[in-house]
């Protein structure tokens, strides 16, 4: 079983700057749930059945695909509709993530970057858990200009996300990401030494 690391942190506070460094440190391999997430999101997946059946056909894209931007206005304005949605993609994702970890090798370090990794049951998987932090103001910046949207849509997301205070007990590492790369990059290269050091091979 190779050892895992499970980064996390809220949307757009840059967990992939951060798995990118840790591949380029020795990370064997890296997985984002996000992007299996677009993958069950397909024309004919089973994921993508069951949210047009739980929200309506209206989410889907002219072919076929679920349309992310309408979903997530959709969902996140309504929590019990979030909960709805994350009762059908997180049993989905797990099982695809176990898959992808089967396909490291038992002596390599893989990242497991997950906004919800610590909700959605990921975190039972990993060897240790980081949390990748940054000022709301920033990630809400880097948000409307990366994912297009407007101030109130980004802001709707953003208050969805989990509580930071709440996961502070619940990770090895925090790793600060509010100053320049290279000063996220010593934090995360004393936290990848610490943590080899702390799981040999």
């Amino acid at each position: 079983m190779p050892r895992i690391i499970g980064l996390t942190g809220n949307i757009a506070c840059g967990k992939t700057s951060v798995g990118q460094m840790l591949l380029e440190l020795g990370a064997e391999r890296y997985i984002d749930a996000d992007a299996l997430v677009h993958q069950l999101y397909e024309p004919d997946q089973p994921v993508t059945q069951q949210i047009v059946a739980q929200f309506g056909p209206d989410l889907l894209t002219a072919d076929g695909r679920i349309d992310r931007k309408r979903l997530g206005n959709l969902v996140f304005q309504d929590a019990e509709a979030l909960r709805q949605l994350e009762r059908i993609v997180h049993p989905a994702v797990a099982q695809t993530v176990r898959r992808e970890i089967a396909r490291a090798s038992d002596a390599g370090i893989v990242i497991l970057d997950a906004v919800k990794l610590l909700e959605g049951g990921s975190a039972a998987l990993c060897t240790s858990k980081w949390l990748v932090i940054c000022p709301e103001e920033q990630e809400l910046a880097r948000l409307m200009l990366r994912n297009h949207l407007s101030e109130q849509d980004a802001r709707l997301r953003l208050a969805a996300q989990p509580s930071v205070a709440a996961r502070l007990p619940l990770v090895d590492e925090v790793i600060e990401n509010c100053g320049s790369l290279a000063a996220t990059y010593q934090q995360v290269k004393a936290a990848f030494q610490r943590f080899c050091t702390a799981f040999p091979v």
